[in-house]
């Protein structure tokens, strides 16, 4: 990772009152960005779900300097690679210029993800760049929704965008536009999200200009220096912490969708000193299916994992500076053209997440988090509604249980580890789509038995209501559970269940699969993860193990089996070992 300067050192350091303001200015500036994407996106999956992401970025290398606090974590380190690669190739911009791209092998994760790339001018200088990435519910390819599990190079997954201008001096290039909504099934949407886009960053750059007006160019790039060499300071500071030495840890994915093997996510996380290194030449190679993961979206989930154990680094720049990954030629977390990447995004990355945990953990077991559920659930549902004349592309992700760890249970419907992202609520997709949600309801048994369980996979049901429709999955941890430490027990796996005139199916790569045709009546039932669990199960606070009984979330059946539980007629805890835990 580079570690060169967003903007040289300033002389004197600014005072603390003037860096705090200027600091969180600047992160209110992505924030409004943020909001304004998500206020007038027409997809649910970025109104409702907000899958996309807003950031200010370096302009002669396109660091990062602040990332929206609401954005999608994995677009940290994706979305400083997208800018790279625009700089690079881009050629000379002009105020009101805006680049589209959406390239994975140029910083990028799968096609879905669309990014656009403005220079940000002051007094006539390139100052900086202006950046959004928003989830395009499709983008054409094989397959609604774009999650195929089946394809075999990236020109069967959709339209791939080259760093171009969509906008030239603050128009919109309407040949371009035509060329891109003529190859997505819902072109309205599609336009909707685009503008939602562009004016996130009209006003980016409205509050960006005030912000320089106000405090003076020199005061606010001295503060962006500043924030990012303490960002490095505290990082250093982190690894510094752990002892020095080789961790090993590997991760399986169930498949890629073709090949009916697992794949390897294998990292060797090298400290000495303040620096980090990680090595994952030692994972499986490339892949004919659509679990080829490019290169960025690889650092940022390492990063991500990073995120997890040292929740208080301020993201910019500064965090990547003494963290090293050499890219890993020839393995599956190197996508070259033209390798399939559709399940890059939303399922390696949470598996490089998962072993990014497992090497720390063994460095500082104290910190330590057992497997979260891994997976986004991504489904995707495609067809035309007859009732209302359209035809349509659903994409629905789904929460599981995370990780019991060193200071509780983990937690139960959580979002993705790559994600701060919400599940669209039932109502509002039903409302958009001819769906009915028959029911969404916490999946009892699930979460990994230890002193600390894991947090509870979700179970839900959906029915056509009307008309055909195509449904695909791609999601993960199908065969392989969730890991659990230090004694504990591993969560649920991923189940699929698809019932067609009354007729049971499962996916036969169990979580992945395409072509499932519905017709109304037809149902879709999909069971999450659960998080594994932490410590001995045996040392569980008895009456935190009363409580899930009492709750309906493990049996007494379960209760005995993994803990040794034997509930009182009236409802308490037996007689268990008390450990000296901390009620929560």
């Amino acid at each position: 990772m580079s570690a060169a300067l967003t903007h040289p050192a300033p002389a004197a350091r600014v005072d603390p009152i003037t860096l705090a303001v200027i600091h969180n200015s600047l992160k209110m500036v992505t924030g409004e960005m943020d909001l304004v994407q998500e206020k007038t996106s027409f997809s649910p999956i970025i109104s409702e779900a907000m899958d996309r992401a807003n950031g200010i970025y370096a302009a002669h290398n396109g660091e990062l300097i602040v990332q929206g606090a609401r954005g999608l974590p994995l677009f940290i380190g994706v979305m400083q690679a997208t800018v790279g690669a625009v700089i690079a190739r881009a050629g000379t911009l002009r105020q009101g210029d805006v680049v589209i791209v959406n390239d994975p092998y140029l910083g990028g994760t799968h096609l879905m993800d669309v990014r656009l790339v403005a220079p940000f001018f002051h007094e006539g200088r390139l100052w900086a760049w202006l950046a959004n990435s928003a989830h395009w519910a499709d983008i054409g390819g094989s397959v609604a929704g774009g999650f195929s599990s089946d394809t075999t190079e990236v020109h069967q997954e959709g339209l791939r965008l080259p760093p171009i201008r969509i906008c030239r001096e603050g128009e919109i290039d309407h040949d371009l536009l035509a060329l891109i909504l003529a190859n997505c099934r819902v072109p309205d949407e599609r336009i909707g999200d685009l503008k939602a886009q562009l004016g996130a960053l009209k006003v980016g750059e409205r509050r960006l200009r005030a912000l320089i007006e106000r405090y003076g160019a020199p005061t606010v790039e001295a503060v962006i220096a500043e924030v990012r060499q303490r960002a490095e300071a505290e990082m250093r500071a982190h690894i510094e912490a752990i002892p020095d030495g080789v961790y090993a840890f590997e991760a399986p994915m169930d498949s890629d969708g073709i090949s009916d093997e697992p794949l390897w996510v294998r990292v060797d996380m090298g400290v000495r000193g303040s620096e980090l290194h990680f090595d994952f030449s030692r994972s499986s190679p490339a892949c004919r299916g659509p679990l080829n993961t490019p290169f960025a979206t690889t650092v940022s989930a390492t990063m991500i994992g990073l995120r997890h154990v040292f929740p208080d680094v301020p993201m910019n720049a500064g965090c990547f500076a003494p963290v090293h990954i050499p890219p890993p030629r020839g393995t599956f977390l190197h996508a070259e053209y033209p390798r399939p990447v559709a399940g890059a995004a939303a399922e390696c990355s949470q598996r490089v997440v998962e072993a990014v945990l497992g090497a720390l953990g063994k460095a500082v077991p104290q910190r330590a988090y057992a497997g979260p559920f891994g997976t986004a659930g991504n489904f995707s549902l495609g067809g035309y509604d007859p009732q209302r004349g359209r035809h349509y592309v659903m994409y629905y992700f789904s929460g599981g249980g995370y990780g019991g760890h060193w200071g509780g249970d983990g937690h139960t419907n959580a979002c993705a580890t790559i994600a701060f992202t919400q599940t669209q609520p039932f109502e509002i997709l039903e409302s958009h789509y001819p769906v009915l949600f028959d029911h969404a309801r916490i999946r009892p048994g699930s979460a990994g038995a230890g002193r600390f369980r894991g947090g509870f996979g979700i179970d839900y049901r959906v029915t056509l209501r009307r008309g055909e429709a195509t449904a695909a999955f791609m999601m993960d941890h199908g065969r392989f559970p969730p890991f659990a430490l230090g004694g504990g027990k591993h969560g649920a796996m991923t189940e699929i269940e698809v019932s067609r005139h009354g007729e049971l199916s499962r996916p036969a790569h169990v979580s992945k699969g395409s072509g499932f045709e519905l017709e109304p009546g037809d149902w879709v039932k999909v069971s999450t993860p659960g998080g594994g669990g932490w410590g001995n199960p045996r040392e569980r606070d008895r009456d935190r193990v009363a409580r899930d009984v009492s709750r309906g979330y493990i049996t007494e059946e379960q209760a005995r089996a993994d803990y040794g539980f034997e509930p009182r007629g009236d409802g308490s805890a037996g007689d268990l070992p008390v450990c000296s835990t901390v009620r929560r």
